[in-house]
C-alpha cells in the first residue's frame, strides 16, 4: 500500500536533533526521502543514517547554515542533483533567546531574526526555484504560538514568528498559480524537546533561575496553561506536517495552524 508521502523528495531544516530529527524520520516512514540539513553535519549523519537502517528510504546529509544564502542554495542544488526533483522544504531550523526588551543585547535581536526569518525566507525562496518550475510542491515553516500572540521577554522570537506567518501567507498568494502551497505549523510548548530540557542554557533551566522556582513547578506552570492539560508532543506536530505535505491538503495554502492543545485559537 502507497503510503500518503510516496518517493517524494523533503528537505527538512533543523534535521539533525529534537522536532526536525522526529520530523525527518516521519517523513520517511511516510515514503519520502529526507535530506537532512543542518549545521551540525555530524548530527545530520546520524539521522540520515539511522532512517536508511530503518527504512528502505534513501536519506542524505547536508551541512547548511540558514543565514548564508550560498550555503543553501547548494543544499537545494544537492537535493536535486541526488534526486531529480523537490517536493517539499520543511523549514524548521530556529534559535531562542529571551531578554526583557530594555535588557536585549541588540546583536542577539537579531540574530534570532536571522535564522528564524531570514533564513526561512532564504529556504523558501531557492525551493520556489526548482519547485516553480516544476509546476508542484508544498512549503512547510515550523512557526509557534508565538507567531499568533505576543511572548512575555521573549520578543524577538515572537517578532520572528509574526513575521513568519506574513512570508508564509504572502510566498503562498505568489505561487498559488505554480502548483505550490505554503503553509505553518504553530506548535504549542515542545515541553519534552532539547530547547527545554538540554544544557545548562535550557528553557526550563532559564526560566526556574528567572522565577525563583523549580524545573518541575516550571513545567506544571506550563501545563496549566494548556486546556488539553499537556504540552505538545513531537507527534502532535508531525502529524500535522504529513497532512499539510500530502495531496489530502491539496486546496489548503496560506494557513498557519495551530497545534496547542486549544492554547492559542483562531
Amino acid at each position: 500500500m502507497d503510503t500518503l508521502l510516496q518517493d517524494r523528495i523533503a528537505i527538512v531544516t533543523g534535521g539533525a536533533q529534537g522536532l526536525g530529527e522526529a520530523i525527518c524520520h516521519r517523513l520517511a516512514r511516510e515514503g519520502a526521502h529526507v535530506v537532512v540539513a543542518d549545521l551540525n553535519l555530524e548530527g545530520a549523519e546520524r539521522v540520515a543514517a539511522d532512517i536508511m537502517a530503518q527504512t528502505d528510504r534513501r536519506a542524505i546529509a547536508v551541512q547548511v547554515d540558514v543565514t548564508d544564502e550560498a550555503q543553501v542554495v547548494t543544499m537545494v542544488d544537492r537535493a536535486v542533483a541526488e534526486f531529480g526533483r523537490l517536493d517539499i522544504l520543511v523549514s524548521n531550523a530556529g534559535i531562542l533567546i529571551a531578554e526583557a526588551v530594555d535588557e536585549f543585547p541588540a546583536e542577539k535581536w537579531r540574530a534570532v531574526i536571522e535564522v528564524n526569518l531570514v533564513g526561512y525566507f532564504l529556504c523558501a525562496k531557492h525551493a520556489a526555484r526548482v519547485m516553480k518550475a516544476q509546476r508542484s510542491g508544498v512549503i512547510i515553516q515550523i512557526n509557534s504560538k508565538s507567531g499568533k500572540k505576543g511572548s512575555y521577554k521573549n520578543s524577538a522570537y515572537a517578532a520572528s514568528k509574526f513575521g513568519g506567518i506574513g512570508l508564509t501567507q504572502s510566498i503562498a498568494l505568489e505561487l498559488a498559480e505554480y502548483g505550490v502551497r505554503v503553509n505553518a505549523v504553530c506548535p504549542g510548548n515542545l515541553l519534552d524537546s532539547p530547547l527545554w530540557t538540554q544544557g545548562p542554557n535550557s528553557l526550563f533551566k532559564q526560566y526556574a533561575r528567572k522565577w525563583g522556582i523549580s524545573e518541575e513547578e516550571v513545567r506544571q506552570k506550563y501545563i496549566d496553561q494548556v486546556p488539553m492539560k499537556r504540552g505538545c508532543t513531537y507527534d502532535d506536530v508531525c502529524n500535522v506536517v504529513v497532512f499539510l505535505a500530502s495531496d489530502q491538503a491539496d486546496y489548503m495554502t496560506g494557513q498557519a495552524i495551530n497545534v496547542t492543545g486549544g492554547q492559542e485559537m483562531g
